[in-house]
């Protein structure tokens, strides 16, 4: 069982930048042991991954998030960070963080789920 807490959601204007936090409050075993997912979803549509940090550390971003967005790992404080630069207003929806065993990890990490932050875009 992962426990996961998002925050650093908010408004941002156009062109801005944000950071948004995934702390894990409660994991068995060790923190490297889960890959990290940020997961996107605009109002009305499917969530999507934005990016996957494995336990290593290693980043893996989908294509249509490559280039603005970079995500990254701190494994001595159980976060992992969603860097957003150059926001757009497609950006807008619920950023979610999602955990996975990252020994599993076939492509997806998303076995335990946070509660999402919101991003708005003006």
């Amino acid at each position: 069982h992962v426990q996961l807490v998002e925050s650093g959601g908010g408004s941002v204007q156009a062109g801005g930048s944000l950071r948004l936090s995934c702390l894990a409050t409660e994991y068995s075993g060790s923190y490297n042991q889960y890959c990290i997912s940020w997961i996107y979803q605009a109002p009305g549509r499917e969530r999507e991954d934005v990016a996957v940090a494995r336990g290593d550390g290693r980043a893996i971003y989908a294509d249509s998030m490559k280039g603005r967005f970079v995500i990254s790992r701190d494994n001595d404080n159980s976060t992992v960070y969603l860097h957003m630069n150059n926001v757009k207003p497609e950006d807008m929806g619920m950023y979610f963080c999602a955990a996975g065993a990252d020994r599993d990890f076939d492509g997806a990490c998303r076995t335990y789920w946070g509660q999402g932050t919101q991003v708005t875009v003006s």
